[in-house]
């Protein structure tokens, strides 16, 4: 009883925040990124019931996503036309169908085989419906995409959805109840079983399962919720075009996926927002972004291979024991020379970006031209660099005795 008041309690604060959101921050470039965080959540979630549950690697996730945009476009045209008339409220829903019929059809052959097999089936399949959008105008529109206006839908009691705050309240709605049933999914025998056959899949058959059967189950429904994703996504933006299909996109919610935590339900939710604000807002204030969004899952990869959530779910140990304040001064004397060399970095890639300009810090001018400047910072990286190594040894020492979980006496008979 009191797991099920836990796991509600959790639930309502989710959806408490998703409402109260736009209230705190309201600029339209506030209401415009958690858009855009919605549709993320739903498509990174949506990527880690193959990857994170069903252990197969895709590499055009996107063709689901985009399929659904893309129908999602047309329905709106539709709707502008007067050849339909209904709410786009249900567009997405429409969008997820068809993500659903494509997967259908595409893991009737694709999930026999996981591993290799799967993905470089999937990198296929990509590249060919990406390639077909190009060819086969009337549908994909090519290279300029097909654009629809979500004004022309019949208003839902009042609502419009002329404004981006009532399209986020829209995506916010999906959002709530697409995370809700892909939980519960995780919940039902079939996603249990993908975790199973994921681990081993050989046992799962021995038991009486059939391994491509329960993979065909994860891949289908991981399309029906991408597709949900892409009509969200052509709601907000109001249009689609080739890149929705493409491998960037499908590389983009590996990214998501993977820094959050593969295998957490929390993790993919984690990686969307953390690659969103990547996206929006450091794009804004330097070209080379994407270079340290590399890096980012470089180091993810290296250092924290279960990601983020996989980082928090760590300290499990050290919460319940309540042993969590050990860890906080052995963290910080270690993350404050480990910033200190990373922001190092960065200033020195900027400054090798910008070459002949200079860059303000803290009051004073850096000149990229000027070799104190570089004597300077490489002196501070490497000193930062060696203060973090020092203390190491201290960390792991502090980790090792706040999760340490004491042996239970022997009863004596």
């Amino acid at each position: 009883m009191k797991k099920i008041l836990t796991k509600s309690l959790v639930w309502i604060g989710y959806l408490a925040v998703l409402l109260l959101l736009p209230q705190f921050f309201d600029s339209i470039l506030a209401v415009s990124l958690f858009n855009q965080m919605a549709i993320a959540i739903v498509f990174a979630l949506s990527y880690n019931m193959l990857l994170g549950q069903g252990g197969m690697l895709s590499f055009g996730h996107a063709v689901y996503f985009g399929l659904g945009g893309f129908l999602a476009v047309h329905a709106l045209l539709l709707i502008e036309f007067e050849t339909v008339y209904f709410s786009i409220v249900y567009i997405p829903l429409l969008a997820g169908l068809v993500g659903l019929l494509a997967a259908l059809l595409i893991g009737s052959f694709s999930t026999r085989k996981a591993g290799t097999v799967f993905a470089m089936i999937s990198l296929g399949i990509g590249e060919l419906l990406a390639a077909s959008s190009l060819i086969f105008v009337s549908f994909f529109g090519g290279e300029a995409g097909v654009s629809g206006d979500r004004t022309y839908g019949p208003p839902l009691f009042g609502v419009e959805f002329f404004q981006g705050i009532e399209i986020y309240y829209l995506a916010a709605a999906w959002v709530f109840v697409a995370t809700l049933f892909m939980y519960l999914f995780t919940q039902t025998p079939a996603g249990r079983m993908a975790n199973a056959v994921r681990d081993n899949p050989e046992r799962a058959e021995f038991i009486g399962y059939s391994a491509r059967r329960v993979r065909y189950i994860s891949f289908c429904a991981s399309g029906f919720f991408a597709g949900i994703a892409g009509g969200l996504y052509a709601l907000n933006y109001e249009f689609v075009t080739e890149e929705t299909l493409n491998a960037v996109t499908s590389g983009r919610v590996l990214l998501m996926a993977y820094i959050g935590g593969l295998g957490y339900f929390i993790g993919p939710i984690l990686g969307a927002v953390i690659l969103t604000l990547m996206n929006s807002l450091l794009s804004n204030y330097t070209d080379l972004w994407m270079l340290y969004l590399g890096i980012l899952f470089l180091l993810t990869v290296l250092f924290l291979p279960k990601g983020f959530a996989g980082f928090i779910m760590m300290h499990r140990v050290a919460w319940l024991q309540r042993r969590i304040r050990k860890l906080v001064l052995p963290y910080l004397a270690t993350a404050i020379p480990a910033m200190v060399f990373m922001a190092t970095c960065v200033l020195m890639l900027e400054l090798s970006h910008i070459e002949d300009e200079s860059i303000s810090v803290l009051n004073m001018e850096l000149s990229a031209s000027s070799s104190s400047t570089w004597l300077g910072l490489l002196l501070i990286a490497s000193t930062s660099m060696l203060v973090t190594r020092r203390t190491l040894p201290a960390l792991r020492e502090a980790w090792e005795s706040a999760n340490h979980v004491a042996d239970e006496p022997e009863s004596k008979s």
